[in-house]
């Protein structure tokens, strides 16, 4: 069965480039992004990595975990780090999963059954789906999913972006219209009266009947 948004994350045992980790425990109690790359040593996965790394602190400050994933072994996880620095001038430093028997991008529906049970020999278009992003909660439930084609390499800002809207949303009876952005207006869900939207959020902006604006709440 495909993965969807509030399915529990599968937990699973993997060697990383920072040892063996078990997913849920490496989560813990925070947040956890799990991308996925169709092969190490290829151009837009290079970029990719770089600007994952570049950010790393970014998602950190958010409380979220980054790891990667690809079916090829640690020990290349280790040799491209240094091309991945080459290109992008950022160090790789958070674990990337060696998925060479191809468990987990089968247990997160990444490739398909048939696929076979080992990396060798495989192409990056034998592992075309393997372009995906997991945001996971502290509830070790699935928040978002992503997948990307080949030759489009992903925005990591908008996973951040995204992940902004998840935690506040969380926290806050609202949402987030199209194009959000941290510190601007967000819209009231259907399931606040007027009078309880007052009382939460002090005042509101009615563009529709169904549609109320208020400023982001800070608390």
């Amino acid at each position: 069965m495909s993965l969807r948004i509030n399915d529990i994350a599968p937990d699973f045992t993997a060697e990383t480039s920072k040892g063996t980790i078990s997913f849920h425990d490496w989560i813990g109690n925070g947040w956890g992004v799990l991308f996925s790359h169709p092969k190490n040593f290829t151009p837009v996965c290079t970029t990719e990595l770089g600007a994952m790394a570049g950010l790393q602190d970014a998602f950190a400050a958010r409380g979220v975990k980054v790891i990667g994933i690809s079916v090829d072994p640690v020990e290349s996880h280790e040799r491209w780090k240094n091309d991945i620095r080459t290109a992008t001038g950022f160090e790789v430093d958070y674990p990337l999963i060696g998925d060479k028997d191809l468990a987990v991008a089968k247990l997160y529906d990444m490739l398909p059954a048939g696929a076979g049970e080992s990396s060798e020999g495989r192409t990056p278009a034998d592992n075309a789906t393997v372009r995906s992003v997991f945001v996971v909660g502290p509830d070790k439930k699935i928040k978002l999913i992503l997948t990307y084609p080949m030759t489009t390499g992903r925005n990591f800002d908008e996973i951040l972006r995204a992940i902004d809207s998840i935690q506040l949303t969380a926290k806050h009876q609202v949402a987030t219209p199209a194009n959000w952005k941290q510190g601007e207006d967000v819209i009231i869900t259907a399931a606040v009266s007027n009078e309880d939207a007052i009382a939460r959020f002090g005042s509101f902006d009615t563009v529709l009947p169904y549609l109320r604006k208020t400023k982001q709440p800070t608390a």
